[in-house]
C-alpha cells in the first residue's frame, strides 16, 4: 500500500503542477515543509555542499546523515532521498542500503537513476513495500551532461524507459534535460506523474537545486531561474561583520551579558 503523501503526488497528475525543491539541511526542510509537495535530498548535496566534482563521490553515509536532519524539518511534507552512486547495482543490495535508508532517516521512499536497465530493481524494490521515484534521460551518475530525446531513437528508448519504471512500480519519474517534445509525450504516455529539470513546463511538475535557485551555488545552468541572490547577501553581511569587529563597532554593551 503506497503512503498518503505518495498518493496525493499520484492524485495531482493532471490536476495542477507538483512543486518540489532538494534540501540536505533542518532549517531549509522547516521552509520548505510550508510549501513543496515533496522535498529531495539529493545526491547534489556532493558538489554543491562539499564541493565534490561529481555526484559519484557521495556515499551511502553522507545521505543518510542529510536526510535524518531533512526528515527532523519536514515534519509533514514527502520526504524522498537520492540512492548514491553504486548502491543499487543489484536487487539485493539496492534492497539492503534502501533499507537501511528508510529505517534510519525514517524518509517515505527513494530515488533511483535509470530505466528498463533497473526496472527488475525497482520492483523488488517496491515489492519490498520501499517506494520508488524513477529519474530518466541525464543521469548525473552515469554520464556527462547531454540532452536527451534529440532524435527518433531516444525518443524511442525514453518512451520505453518511463513505460518499464511505471511498470515496475515506479510512483514518479523525474525527467532531467529531455526536448520539450519527448517530455510532452512521456508525461502523456504514463498515468504516473513527471517531474522535470531542464525538461519544460509539459512535465506534471517541477523540480530544482534549492541553492541553484536561491543563488547560493554559483551554477546556474540554462534552466535554473535564480529567484534571489543568496551570495551576495551573505557577502555584504560577512563584510559589514569584519568592518565592524576591525572598527571596535561589536560587539556592543547589549551583545554581552552582565
Amino acid at each position: 500500500m503506497k503512503n498518503k503523501k505518495i498518493k496525493k503526488i499520484i492524485f495531482l497528475k493532471g490536476k495542477r503542477k507538483i512543486v518540489s525543491l532538494t534540501s540536505y539541511t533542518f532549517p531549509i526542510s522547516k521552509i520548505l515543509n510550508n510549501y513543496c509537495d515533496f522535498i529531495l535530498v539529493g545526491d547534489s548535496v556532493g558538489t554543491v555542499y562539499y564541493g565534490m566534482k561529481s555526484t559519484r563521490e557521495v556515499t551511502l553515509d553522507m545521505m543518510i546523515a542529510h536526510s535524518k536532519s531533512v526528515k527532523l524539518g519536514a515534519k509533514k511534507n514527502l520526504v524522498l532521498v537520492d540512492m548514491p552512486y553504486k548502491t543499487y547495482q543489484n536487487k539485493f543490495d539496492a534492497y539492503a542500503n534502501a533499507n537501511k535508508i528508510i529505517k534510519n532517516t525514517k524518509c517515505d521512499g527513494v530515488k533511483l537513476e535509470g530505466g528498463k536497465k533497473i526496472s527488475k530493481i525497482v520492483n523488488y524494490l517496491v515489492k519490498k513495500n520501499i517506494p520508488v521515484m524513477g529519474h530518466i534521460g541525464y543521469l548525473p551518475q552515469k554520464s556527462k551532461f547531454f540532452i536527451a530525446g534529440k532524435n527518433k531513437i531516444e525518443k524511442k528508448k525514453l518512451l520505453n524507459d518511463a513505460r518499464s519504471l511505471e511498470k515496475a512500480g515506479a510512483f514518479s519519474i523525474v525527467l532531467e534535460c529531455i526536448t520539450p517534445k519527448v517530455a510532452k509525450e512521456i508525461t502523456k504516455t504514463i498515468k504516473i506523474p513527471t517531474i522535470g529539470i531542464g525538461s519544460s513546463k509539459n512535465c506534471d511538475g517541477q523540480i530544482l537545486v534549492i541553492d541553484d535557485m536561491i543563488g547560493l551555488s554559483g551554477f546556474y545552468p540554462r534552466f535554473v531561474k535564480k529567484y534571489s541572490n543568496v551570495q551576495k547577501i551573505i557577502q555584504n553581511s560577512v563584510k559589514k561583520y569584519c568592518f565592524d569587529v576591525k572598527n571596535g563597532k561589536f560587539p556592543r554593551t547589549k551583545n554581552s551579558y552582565k
